[in-house]
């Protein structure tokens, strides 16, 4: 599949250039593969740098915006001729952290991501349009979302909040909250789950706030848990059960999920990589068991409800709200809607 842009001259018969992915799809992890085409225009131009930046739309106290969290040099200063065309292959590599944008070939409503052309001619810089990236979970993410789903919770927004979870190890500025809200059989003691998910090469941290319902003479308050899961554990736990422990103790008494178990350590590795990409590593290590909280977590309300994703995986997230495969941030071509580096 392929995107490509064409980016201002700068100046009449300037240079543009067309960038094109070989796959938009990825997973945290992996990369992206793809040519900067640059054509020049009627007159030779000192190009001083082509870059590459994966751009991503977060929220925080001041508002929304977006944010460049990886960059990559494509090439650094060059002569081009009139008329001249060069192609510069890339391989981007996708930080583990970098948040989900699609489950099961679906946009989560809410969630934008792309990657950014940057050209330097002169001093002057143009950020160009945006190439609409898609990131799939990890497995090990996949089969818990899998199991929320199964337990009956329904999907309500994903989003990028700015700042950092208390106790976990970041290495970006942000991390997702992916909201559900909670099914019937837990209506007494839940009303929303936020679940937040960061990766690196050995596994995925989970951490998940509850949002519990108060009772006689009692307020509703929050309840927090953090769990470690390894890479190689996606295919070997049963994951709705897990899921399900998790929750049935935070709508219990407890305030807390203090006395969660943490995972063992299980055998095997994930056998298939995303069509067109490697595999995942196996191994790993055992989870262990931990409480944490987001440390810089905003409560809002609900986002506007996309359309319903419907016999997907057998229905597994048929409850899903899902949002346009492109957001509005891909369809100008005003690079100030980015801000300045």
């Amino acid at each position: 599949m392929v995107f490509k842009k064409m980016m201002r001259a700068f100046g009449v018969g300037g240079p543009s250039v067309d960038t094109v992915l070989a796959n938009p799809n990825t997973r945290p992890g992996l990369n992206l593969d793809g040519q900067v085409h640059i054509t020049g225009g009627d007159h030779d131009v000192a190009i001083d740098r082509v870059v590459l930046g994966l751009v991503t739309r977060v929220e925080s106290e001041h508002g929304d915006g977006f944010v460049e969290f990886h960059r990559l040099p494509v090439a650094g200063a060059f002569q081009l001729r009139a008329g001249e065309q060069r192609q510069l292959p890339f391989s981007f590599p996708v930080p583990w952290e970098t948040p989900i944008t699609d489950v099961y070939g679906q946009r989560l409503h809410g969630m934008t991501m792309g990657l950014r052309t940057e050209l330097a001619v002169a001093k002057a810089v143009d950020k160009g349009d945006l190439d609409q990236v898609a990131v799939h979970p990890l497995p090990a993410q996949e089969r818990i979302l899998d199991a929320f789903a199964r337990l009956g919770f329904r999907f309500k927004s994903a989003d990028l909040e700015h700042g950092g979870i208390y106790g976990v190890r970041q290495t970006l500025p942000f991390y997702q909250e992916i909201e559900f809200y909670s099914p019937p059989q837990y209506a007494g003691g839940i009303n929303e789950v936020e679940v937040t998910f960061i990766a690196d090469p050995q596994g995925v941290e989970v951490v998940l706030e509850f949002d519990k319902r108060g009772g006689f003479l009692q307020p509703g308050h929050d309840a927090y848990g953090r769990f470690r899961v390894s890479h190689a554990e996606a295919d070997t736990a049963d994951w709705t059960s897990v899921v399900e422990g998790w929750v049935s103790q935070a709508a219990g008494r407890y305030q807390g999920l203090r006395g969660a178990a943490g995972f063992g350590g299980h055998g095997g590795g994930y056998p298939g990589g995303y069509p067109g990409q490697g595999g995942y590593p196996g191994g790993g290590h055992g989870g262990y068991p931990g409480h944490g909280y987001h440390g810089h977590t905003r409560h809002r309300g609900g986002m506007g409800m996309g359309g319903v994703a419907a016999g997907v995986a057998g229905g597994v997230i048929g409850g899903m709200i899902l949002g346009e495969a492109l957001d509005d941030a891909f369809e100008g071509g005003d690079e100030g809607d980015f801000g300045d580096e």
